[in-house]
């Protein structure tokens, strides 16, 4: 692996919102150094990097000097125009670029996903009008939970009917717990790495990830059956994320994204100490991955998002986090053994992604609680809200 002087190595993370929290917070316990980009001046990430640069990615030229010296770059950002940038200058430089732009454009767009799943007979929801109500529409271009919307009747359908946008994606909703899991690789060297439990707001959108899994080996196998038969289907050069639904007793594949994902990445960090930035970048300097020991006995972790005014402590999903101002790195955060947050003393409102490991998820959940307890016993809120989907308590 190449190092820069002093034996540490220099990443430069392009985009500091969700991904970019990850891609730093992961570089760090990696050891490397980091200079992070990104075009908001107090974005989210920008307090977790060594060096901060306020710049809009919109032409290849710039990136000669931002990048001097630098060993490593990853994209953590959807935004087209910068992504596009970066793939014209990767093509004249020798600086490894982690990401695979042609496995992106699939995994990026939901129509052209759903299509490789019917083409490899992998279970997702059935498609409108095969299925009945409740529907599900959504986006076909952005992750989260932006813009998805339940319908319930042919009612509330029509005016989608009316004007529908060849954008959107409307299939069935089906409920049930939902999971990840990460694939890395190259095409014939992939390994699926640990199974994550995502639980999600009243706006579907992800608050909570718990580890180790609850699923069964069986349906971990199939799991990772699953990911690897999308992933030689891509031919996907990185890493890929794969979100499935356990309905009936059957994993739906909801989405996969073939980037760097936000928020599972922490979680099994802690839960099996394997580093994903870490992994990522080995692969993209050296073209393969060292072989990781068994994990044998995870521990347990809690990784959820939380904001906190004067009258409410609310466990809500990523939109929480991703509109916060800089976010910094504290130790045994009220019991917490970490958390990123924009949190400082005096200040009424603010945000923090908890992190909470145990040798077990039971005991890590009660040590989870005894956090929470201690942020009501020192702020007082009137309200203390924790949503889940209607009709969902896992």
């Amino acid at each position: 692996m190449r190092i820069i002087q002093g034996g540490r190595m220099l990443a430069a993370v392009v985009g500091g919102n969700l991904q970019g929290i990850e891609a730093a917070y992961l570089a760090h316990k990696a050891g490397w150094e980091i200079i992070l980009v990104d075009r908001r001046p107090n974005a989210p990430a920008s307090q977790l990097c060594d060096q901060f640069v306020h710049r809009e990615i919109t032409a290849e030229d710039d990136l000669k000097n931002l990048f001097r010296g630098v060993d490593l770059v990853i994209p953590a950002l959807e935004n087209k125009v910068a992504l596009e940038c970066l793939d014209n200058w990767s093509r004249t430089t020798e600086i490894p670029l982690a990401f695979d732009f042609e496995a992106f454009a699939v995994s990026s767009s939901k129509l052209k996903s759903d299509r490789l799943f019917h083409r490899l007979g992998v279970p997702a929801p059935l498609p409108w009008p095969d299925c009945d109500f409740p529907l599900i529409i959504k986006p076909s271009v952005g992750s989260g939970s932006r813009g998805v919307k339940i319908i319930n009747d042919s009612g509330s359908l029509n005016q989608y009917l009316d004007d529908p946008p060849d954008s959107w994606v409307l299939q069935e909703y089906v409920e049930g717990p939902s999971y990840s899991i990460e694939v890395l690789g190259l095409p014939g060297q992939y390994s699926p790495l640990q199974v994550t439990d995502l639980q999600m707001d009243a706006g579907h959108d992800c608050k909570r990830v718990l580890a180790p899994t609850d699923l069964s080996e069986a349906l971990i196998s199939n799991f990772e059956q699953i990911s690897l038969s999308l992933a030689e289907a891509l031919k996907l050069r990185g890493l890929m994320d794969v979100e499935v639904i356990l309905h009936q007793n059957v994993l739906r594949v909801l989405e996969i994204d073939a980037r760097l994902p936000s928020q599972t990445p922490t979680a099994v960090f802690w839960s099996s100490g394997l580093n994903m930035i870490e992994m990522l970048g080995e692969l993209f300097l050296n073209g393969a991955v060292s072989a990781a020991a068994p994990i044998i006995y995870p521990k347990g972790v809690v990784y959820e998002h939380i904001k906190v005014s004067p009258d409410l402590i609310e466990v809500g999903g990523e939109h929480i986090i991703s509109g916060a101002d800089g976010m910094h790195l504290h130790n045994d955060f009220f019991g917490a053994d970490e958390a990123i947050t924009n949190y400082k003393p005096g200040r009424d409102e603010w945000v923090a992604t908890l992190i909470i490991c145990e040798q077990t998820r039971e005991t890590a959940w009660e040590k989870r609680k005894a956090v929470i307890s201690g942020i009501q016993k020192k702020f007082k809120p009137a309200i203390y809200r924790d949503s889940f989907p209607l009709g969902l308590n896992f």
